[in-house]
C-alpha cells in the first residue's frame, strides 16, 4: 500500500485541495475502522501494536506536513517537543490499556 506522500509525489500541490484533504481524512477513518474491526474480531495484541504504530506514523506524517507548510508558506514551526511528549504519552497509555509490556 502506498503512502499519501508517494501517491501525490508528482503533484504535491493537490494535497492542499479541500476535496483531497477530505478524501484523505475519510481514508484514514476507514483504515482506523478496519484495524479496530480486526482487533475486535481477534482481540490480538499484535493488532493492537499494529494500530498503535499506525497512529504514531500518522502523527509523524502530520508533523512532516506542518514542517512542509512552515517551509513553503512561513507558517508557525511545528511544536516538536509537544509532539514527542504526546506520542510518548499515547504509547505508554495504550500499552497499559492493552496490557502490552515494553
Amino acid at each position: 500500500m502506498k503512502s499519501t506522500r508517494e501517491i501525490f509525489k508528482t503533484n504535491p500541490f493537490l494535497l492542499d485541495e479541500p476535496e483531497v484533504v477530505q478524501l484523505l481524512a475519510y481514508c484514514e477513518e476507514l483504515q482506523d475502522e478496519i484495524v479496530e474491526f480486526k482487533f475486535q474480531k481477534t482481540n490480538n495484541k499484535e493488532l493492537a501494536m499494529l494500530d498503535m504504530l499506525k497512529e504514531v506514523i500518522k502523527g509523524c506524517n502530520a508533523i512532516q506536513k506542518e514542517q512542509m507548510e512552515h517551509e513553503r508558506f512561513g507558517y508557525e514551526a511545528p511544536a516538536y517537543q509537544e509532539t514527542i511528549s504526546n506520542l510518548q504519552h499515547y504509547i505508554v497509555k495504550r500499552c497499559q490499556d492493552e496490557k502490552i509490556y515494553l
